[in-house]
């Protein structure tokens, strides 16, 4: 299974602005193709259901779900915490999360790794210090696998630093859950990674290839969903922040 790239979906229920399919389906309908399944407060039936409403979301355009810890739900790829488990389980696609050169040191048989802070982030405030573009750079020349920035990105030109930096791609949590429109995020965000990964072709006036993965959107499912009929994961909300935010 191909690591992920581009712009990937970090997803926080609590924090989703009406309701996490919507969030995610307005993330794909914007060419997003990898979302993390987080979550892990759930009971493991709920999760594992709501990893099958979100793998629907993600099928009409080839998309992946990842699954934050060693446990599928159903599927063959994790996202693993920096603590363990050590050795990692045998999936199709295991990342894990890493924070400084210790813990890339300590990786075997994954296939990826996301690293973080890169900037300060309002959803772990205080967690850090931040990489910025240069400790992101040295860690990703010294890294065993491809590495996908993660903390506190929210812009273009933050998006187009991390892949200078070396960033297979970026993590993206809050301003995609928090925003107003997640499809003209998401689409503003891939469009600068694209630029990014592109900029010769860009230059010259020609097209950006395009991803077997892009090109096709999903319909933003309807509050009759079967997501946003069951409470905890996608209760319609009205068009406001939520006010409550993990740390």
């Amino acid at each position: 299974m191909t690591p992920p790239s581009g712009v990937v979906l970090l997803t926080d229920r609590l924090v989703a602005r009406g309701g996490l399919d919507r969030v995610v389906a307005g993330a794909v309908a914007g060419g997003v193709r990898w979302v993390v399944l987080r979550e892990k407060d759930l009971p493991r039936a709920e999760r594992a259901t709501l990893a099958a409403d979100l793998r629907a979301i993600l099928a009409d355009v080839g998309g992946t779900l990842i699954v934050a810890g060693p446990d599928p739900l159903g599927g063959d790829a994790v996202h693993l915490p920096a603590a363990g488990p050590y050795p990692p389980p045998a999936h199709g696609l295991v990342g894990r999360s890493c924070h400084h050169q210790p813990e890339l040191d300590r990786l075997t048989t994954e296939h990826y790794a996301t690293i973080s802070p890169v900037w300060p982030t309002r959803t772990k405030p205080g967690y850090g210090p931040p990489l910025g573009p240069d400790g992101l750079r040295k860690l990703v020349d010294a890294s065993p696998v491809p590495l996908l920035a993660l903390g506190g990105i929210e812009t273009p030109d933050q998006v187009t630093a991390c892949v200078q930096a070396g960033a297979t791609g970026v993590a993206v949590l809050g301003a995609l859950m928090r925003a107003e429109d997640p499809c003209a995020v998401a689409a503003t965000l891939t469009s600068a990674y694209a630029k990014a990964v592109t900029p010769e072709l860009l230059q010259a006036g020609a097209e950006a290839p395009r991803s077997p993965r892009r090109g096709l959107r999903p319909t933003v499912p309807t509050q009759g969903s079967s997501l946003t009929a069951r409470s905890g994961h996608g209760r319609p909300q009205p068009q406001t922040a939520t006010k409550g935010e993990r740390t």
